[in-house]
C-alpha cells in the first residue's frame, strides 16, 4: 500500500547512515573522520529512538512505505517497521556509536574508507531489518556483507587473507543459494494488477506474495535448505560454523564487534521473517533434525571455548553457543521461545560487544590476548574489572541481568518440544559459566606480571561505552517489559501464519 508521506523513519534510518558513509569518504583529517562518525552515528540512535516513541502513539502511517521501483517485474522498494526491526534497528543504532566510542583511540591507515565502509555496513544492516520486498532484502543483504569483506581484508591481522576468503566462499554460496530460492518462488507468486484490474507484472517480490505463494511440500522441502543454509551460514549455526572464529579473530576490533554483534542476527532475523512464514511444512518436517544441529553446535562450541587460550577464539566460540540456543528457539515455533528470541537478540547483541570492547581494551594497551600470559589486570584496571565482572555475569544468563529473562524463555520452549534436546542443551548454561569465570580468574586476579605491569586505567570515552553496555544489562534484566511490548505483536503474526 503506497503511503501518503514521502519520507519515514525506514527511509531515514537506512539512508542517513548510507550518506554519512559517503560523505565520510570525501574527509581527510582523521580526527575529522572519527568525530563525523561518531555524530552521524549518534543522529542515527536519535532516529531509532524516536521511530519507537513514534511507534508507540500508533502514527503507523510514517513506520512502512512503498514505492514502485521496477513495477513491470513486480519489484518495490518497500520497507517496513515493524516490532521485530525496531528491536534490530535499535541494536544497530545502539551498537555503532558504542564501537566508535571505545575504538576512538585506535589508529587505521587511510581512515576515512574505513569510517566510510563502516557506516555503509549500518546501512546495508538497517536495510535487511526492514526490507519487505524479497529483491530489496537480498540486495541489502549484500550490501551489508561487502564492506565487512573489504574491512578485514585491508585492516585485518596477519592471516586476513585466508580468513576473508573463507567467509567469502562461505557468504557467497549462501548467497547464491538464497538468490536461486528468491528467484523460483518469485516465479510461483500470482499476478499484480492495478486497480482497474489491468495487468502490471506477471509475478512479484513483495513478501505477502510470497508468503501466499502456493508452493507444494515437495517444493517447500528443497525451497527450504536453499534459504535456511544462506541463513545458517550468516548465525552461523552447527556445521557452518567453521569460517567465523578466524574471521573474528583476523577482523579489526570494530568489524569483530559488528559481526558478532548485529551480523549474526541477519541469520536469526530471516528465518523468522522468511524461512518460517514461507515453508510452513518444511519447518514441521525438518524441525527435529535443525534442533540437533542447533544443540550439537552449543555443546560442542562451549566445550571448544573452554580449550581456548586466546580471548578472542574464546568469545567467538561463546558467541556460537549462544546463538545456537536462539536458532533451536526458533524451530521449537512456540510462542514462548520466540518471544525468548526476539529480545535475546538484542540482549546478545549489547553482551558480545562489551565483551569484544574489553578484549579490545587489553589488546591495544599489552599487544597480547592470551590468557595464559595475562594475570593481575583487576590490580591495575580495577574499574575495566568491574565492568567485564558484570558483562561476564549477563554472558553466563545470572538473574537480574538481560540474558536471564531470555534463555529462560527459549529454555521453556524447548523444554516444549522435546525434553531430552532441552536437558542436552542445558549443559551449555554450566560450560557457559565454566569458561567465563575461568577467564575472569586467570586474566584480572591472581599477581601483576611483566607483561601486565604496564596496565593502565581505560580512559574516559572507554569508561562511557562501558558504562551504556552495563546500564542496558541492568535495565532489561529487571524490567524487560518494554522489550516484549515492542516484539510481542510480531510473534504473534508469526505463529499464526506458520499455523
Amino acid at each position: 500500500m503506497d503511503q501518503d508521506i514521502s519520507i519515514t523513519f525506514p527511509h531515514v534510518l537506512i539512508f542517513f547512515p548510507l550518506l554519512a558513509g559517503l560523505i565520510t569518504f570525501l574527509f581527510k583529517k582523521d580526527a575529522t573522520v572519527k568525530a563525523w562518525a561518531l555524530f552521524s552515528s549518534i543522529i542515527t540512535l536519535f532516529i531509532s529512538l524516536a521511530s519507537i516513541y513514534y511507534a508507540s502513539n500508533k502514527a503507523l502511517s510514517g513506520l512502512a512505505f512503498n514505492y514502485e521501483w521496477l513495477k513491470y517485474i513486480g519489484a518495490s522498494f518497500s520497507v517496513s517497521l515493524d516490532g521485530m526491526g525496531r528491536i534490530l534497528t535499535l541494536l544497530t543504532a545502539i551498537s555503532f556509536p558504542v564501537i566508535f566510542a571505545a575504538t576512538y583511540r585506535n589508529e587505521y591507515k587511510n581512515v576515512h574508507i574505513f569510517y566510510g565502509l563502516l557506516l555503509l555496513t549500518q546501512a546495508g544492516l538497517m536495510g535487511v531489518f526492514l526490507a519487505t520486498d524479497a529483491l530489496i532484502f537480498y540486495f541489502f543483504w549484500e550490501l551489508a556483507i561487502i564492506p565487512v569483506y573489504f574491512l578485514c581484508s585491508k585492516w585485518g591481522g596477519e592471516k586476513r587473507i585466508q580468513a576473508t576468503f573463507k567467509f567469502f566462499i562461505y557468504t557467497f554460496t549462501g548467497s547464491l543459494l538464497m538468490l536461486v530460492g528468491i528467484i523460483y518462488i518469485y516465479l510461483q507468486t500470482s499476478a499484480v494488477n492495478d486497480k482497474a484490474g489491468a495487468l502490471v507484472s506477471a509475478h512479484s517480490f513483495s513478501i505477502n506474495y510470497f508468503y501466499a505463494a502456493q508452493l507444494t511440500a515437495a517444493q517447500q522441502n528443497w525451497l527450504f535448505w536453499l534459504f535456511f543454509i544462506a541463513f545458517a551460514i550468516k548465525m552461523p549455526v552447527f556445521p557452518f560454523h567453521t569460517w567465523q572464529p578466524d574471521m573474528y579473530e583476523q577482523s579489526p576490533s570494530a568489524v569483530t564487534m559488528v559481526l558478532s554483534g548485529v551480523m549474526v542476527k541477519m541469520g536469526l532475523f530471516g528465518v523468522m521473517r522468511w524461512l518460517l512464514p514461507m515453508f510452513p511444512l518444511a519447518v514441521l518436517k525438518f524441525d527435529t533434525m535443525v534442533i540437533i544441529l542447533s544443540v550439537t553446535g552449543i555443546v560442542y562450541a562451549s566445550l571448544l571455548a573452554i580449550r581456548q587460550d586466546d580471548l578472542k577464539r574464546l568469545v567467538a566460540y561463546s558467541s556460537i553457543a549462544h546463538i545456537g540456543l536462539m536458532s533451536a528457539a526458533i524451530f521449537t515455533t512456540k510462542q514462548i521461545g520466540l518471544e525468548g528470541v526476539m529480545i535475546q537478540m538484542f540482549n546478545h547483541g549489547i553482551n558480545i560487544i562489551g565483551l569484544w570492547i574489553v578484549i579490545e581494551l587489553i589488546e591495544r594497551q599489552l599487544g597480547i590476548r592470551k590468557i595464559s600470559q595475562l594475570s593481575g589486570i583487576a590490580l591495575k584496571a580495577p574499574v575495566l574489572t568491574i565492568m567485564l565482572v558484570i558483562i561476564g555475569f549477563a554472558n553466563i544468563a545470572l538473574p537480574l541481568t538481560n540474558a536471564f529473562v531470555g534463555e529462560f524463555m527459549m529454555f521453556n520452549g524447548l523444554f516444549q518440544f522435546n525434553i531430552w534436546l532441552a536437558v542436552v542443551a542445558l549443559i551449555s548454561i554450566v560450560l557457559a559459566a565454566v569458561y567465563t569465570l575461568n577467564m575472569v580468574k586467570k586474566v584480572f586476579y591472581g599477581q601483576v606480571n611483566t607483561i601486565t605491569a604496564t596496565m593502565k586505567e581505560i580512559s574516559v570515552n572507554e569508561k562511557v561505552a562501558l558504562s551504556i553496555i552495563v546500564v542496558a544489562i541492568f535495565l532489561s534484566g529487571i524490567y524487560p517489559q518494554p522489550l516484549f511490548n515492542l516484539t510481542k505483536d510480531t510473534v504473534t503474526e508469526i505463529i499464526t501464519r506458520f499455523k
